[in-house]
């Protein structure tokens, strides 16, 4: 295999780019979107977060809550009832992040019928086919 193609990292561009990873990873995934986005709106308990998002574990729901109430997104605010209650609400930074979503969810929707052609394409070609 040629090595011609294989270009050297930007160190500028890792500079930049690795502080910031780890934080859009974290608010980029699939399962913080959705948790954000539903937090943001009201207060949310555990429960209805798990009913409200299809397909997410009640592991995977409790890890990235406690992600994000790390990152500092969320609030755990736990009321001294029986059975215990706790709800979560979205923090000031959290907030902030509503616009850059909806942008986001807004371009997926105009682009989803280019991006499914393009993958239609892509995985009908033979295998290794203009892949160099």
């Amino acid at each position: 295999m040629s090595q011609g193609n294989i270009a050297v990292p930007d160190p500028f561009i890792h500079e930049v780019a690795c502080p910031i990873r780890d934080i859009l990873d974290r608010v980029g995934n699939k399962w913080s979107v959705q948790i954000i986005l539903a937090v943001i709106q009201r207060p949310i308990r555990f429960t209805e977060l798990e009913r409200g998002i299809p397909g997410i574990s009640r592991r995977m729901l409790t890890l990235t809550l406690r992600n994000l109430e790390r990152d500092g997104l969320l609030i755990r605010t736990v009321y001294p009832t029986v059975p215990p209650k706790v709800e979560y609400t979205a923090t000031d930074i959290a907030r902030e992040l509503y616009e850059p979503l909806e942008a986001m969810a807004v371009w997926a929707r105009r682009h989803r019928p280019t991006i499914d052609s393009a993958r239609a394409a892509y995985d009908s070609r033979e295998d290794g086919e203009d892949l160099g």
